[in-house]
């Protein structure tokens, strides 16, 4: 990468991780406040923890289309000024809990993934786009972990209004860094792959492979936002963890869960059974929810289960990705991702609701055998799905004469050997290929600008 390059993917990754650490430093600290203020039940709670997720899914798409016409940089400081906002509605709600939640939805209306995912891809070459997108997803990953262990922390000594008010300070940082630190980019194209594209959502909705996908990664933040509308509570009044010392469980579950769900990564890829470790890794789920769900108040075997639930949890999160540019075609990459995301934040929202409603009428353990019994439909979903081709994706710019006709063009770019897909983007002087190992580099070249 270029000193271009790696300014975007550094910057960007900082953008998207404030924003993120501002998000998730909640979640282990909202539901502790069903003990300290009077009428709030744990539905309240699920509602405050997942009502982002429905505002983020609502307007990620259309802010993204919206960047198409306006720039990235405007949607992208409006969207974190909107979620600053948010924080600000939170901080200042006192015992005022449905203000709270009234802070939570304005925080998701600040949707700037695929926004962001797009201005990436307007200041980065082709061939060292998927390293940047990586980097800046890696940062969401990160951000989790370093928020669920610290925020029990600042909640011991600035409460939950002092968590809101750092929040909206890392929006502001989020918006002077895309003022002053992000490049701008000369202009705003419309990537095939790895922005949305407004023609090719109804084809990514159609995609059956797709829509597994998306179902998988629903019920994946399903189950995990209603865990969490029930462990910082278990932590709390059955292990005798004060809010202040969760971190001690939450740390070692986290570094040991990644480090031991990067060897199934790399079977996954490298040896080529993806399928096979997610199925696996859905199994280890149901397992460590039932588990979760028996023995809850033993620290032991509830620490061996927690961590159990982060392995399978880490390695989707890594795989599922993967898979939507698997099982989509070179048209449709960006628009599936962000199909994708929407899928995921709608988890997010209907676990946080389903989470806190059992919690309220049945109790904290049935929060957790919900999850088991999730898993398990899970699993013959991800049976279903066939078997992914592992192709590599290129994009290649070429020369003037082969865009005066892209379907001719196409057509012959179709007859060169390991060359299996392939979409002309004349507006962008582009050619988005999947190609297998091995494909004739030197007959391609004589197309390429």
């Amino acid at each position: 990468m270029n000193k271009l390059e790696q300014r975007t993917a550094i910057t960007l990754a900082a953008v998207y991780s404030v924003r993120m650490l501002g998000l998730f430093m909640i979640l282990p600290v909202l539901p502790l406040y069903t003990q300290t203020l009077e009428n709030i039940t744990p539905f309240l709670v699920g509602i405050a923890i997942g009502i982002y997720g429905l505002t983020q899914a609502t307007f990620q798409i259309p802010l993204g289309l919206l960047s198409d016409r306006i720039g990235r940089k405007p949607v992208i400081i409006g969207g974190l000024l909107v979620f600053a906002l948010g924080s600000l509605v939170a901080a200042f709600a006192n015992d005022n809990f449905y203000q709270i939640i009234a802070g939570r939805a304005l925080q998701g209306m600040g949707a700037i993934a695929a926004a962001t995912m797009a201005l990436a891809a307007d200041l980065t070459r082709e061939e060292h786009r998927a390293k940047i997108m990586a980097s800046i997803g890696m940062t969401i990953g990160v951000a989790f972990a370093v928020a669920m262990v610290i925020g029990p922390v600042l909640n011991q000594y600035f409460g939950i209004s002092g968590i809101f008010l750092i929040t909206a300070g890392l929006a502001v940082l989020g918006i002077l860094l895309i003022i002053f630190a992000v490049p701008t980019p000369i202009k705003t194209v419309s990537h095939r792959d790895a922005g949305i594209i407004g023609g090719y959502l109804k084809p990514a909705l159609m995609n059956l492979s797709l829509l597994r996908i998306n179902i998988s990664v629903f019920l994946l933040h399903l189950i995990m936002t209603a865990n969490f509308t029930v462990i910082p509570l278990i932590l709390k009044d059955e292990l005798g963890f004060a809010s202040v010392d969760q971190w001690k469980v939450y740390l070692p579950v986290f570094l040991i869960s990644f480090v031991l769900s990067v060897p199934q990564i790399i079977i996954a890829e490298k040896y080529q059974k993806i399928k096979t470790m997610l199925v696996i890794s859905i199994v280890v789920l149901a397992i460590a929810q039932i588990i979760l769900g028996f023995s809850y108040s033993d620290f032991y075997p509830m620490l061996i289960a927690f961590t159990l639930f982060f392995i399978g949890f880490n390695f989707m999160e890594a795989v599922l990705p993967s898979l939507v540019a698997k099982y989509s075609n070179v048209n449709t990459k960006g628009t599936a991702m962000g199909v994708f995301s929407t899928a995921q934040f709608s988890g997010i929202f209907v676990g946080g609701i389903i989470g806190g409603y059992i919690a309220t009428h049945w109790g904290r353990s049935e929060v957790l055998y919900m999850g088991a019994a999730v898993a398990f439909v899970w699993i013959f979903i991800a049976i279903s799905l066939p078997k992914p081709v592992f192709y590599k994706a290129k994009v290649v710019h070429l020369r003037d004469e082969y865009l005066v006709n892209p379907s001719q063009t196409a057509s012959t770019l179709m007859q060169i050997q390991g060359i299996k897909e392939v979409a002309i983007a004349p507006e962008e002087g582009a050619a988005y290929l999947k190609v297998e190992k091995g494909f004739d580099e030197l007959m391609l070249d004589t197309f390429v600008s």
